[in-house]
């Protein structure tokens, strides 16, 4: 057998170990983090609905002062959209709408991201009275990486990598609501 035949067959057998991993390791990711704002949940819940507001807190809206925005339909209703476009490759190109709202307590929400990939996502935004005073934010995305991406998960620590954005944009929305 000649040395380009054992290099075929061992490239053969790896990408075979690769998929065959890749079939049985996790697609789903979810990530969700929470913070305690010193607000009653209804001023809370009243200021998050509004996409217009989240570019306020949301460290992704942050990142490229240049980026630019649009809004369709009726903000903080269902059916609202909030799109972006942005150079910088962490922002991309995509959009969020509002997909549910249960009054007061949670806004779901999908996600369409077009550039630096192509993918979507599902996310919500919930508040919960912990005093009269005091209220719980949960801020939460889920999706899936599909198959054989999913190979890549593990490496990618999902967790890490958007838990970190959540909880910084929910630590600024805490700075805002408790200013």
């Amino acid at each position: 057998m000649g040395v380009l035949k054992k290099i075929l067959v061992a490239l053969i057998l790896l990408i075979s170990i690769v998929l065959i991993a890749a079939y049985f390791m996790p697609k789903n990711y979810a990530v969700a983090r929470e913070i305690t704002i010193n607000k009653p949940a209804d001023s809370i819940f009243n200021y998050v609905r509004y996409l217009k507001n989240q570019s306020k807190f949301s460290v992704w809206a942050n990142i490229d002062p240049k980026m630019k925005s649009t809004y369709k339909g009726t903000d903080g209703k269902v059916g609202a959209i909030s799109a972006w476009e942005s150079k910088v490759k962490e922002v991309g190109v995509g959009e969020q709408e509002i997909t549910k709202i249960t009054e007061g307590k949670r806004l779901d929400f999908d996600l369409r991201f077009k550039e630096p990939m192509n993918d979507t996502a599902v996310g919500f935004m919930s508040t919960e009275a912990t005093a009269s005073n005091q209220t719980k934010v949960k801020w939460g995305i889920e999706g899936v990486i599909p198959y054989p991406m999913n190979i890549m998960l593990p490496m990618m620590n999902m967790d890490k990598m958007i838990g970190n954005d959540l909880q910084k944009g929910l630590e600024n929305l805490k700075a805002k609501m408790e200013d």
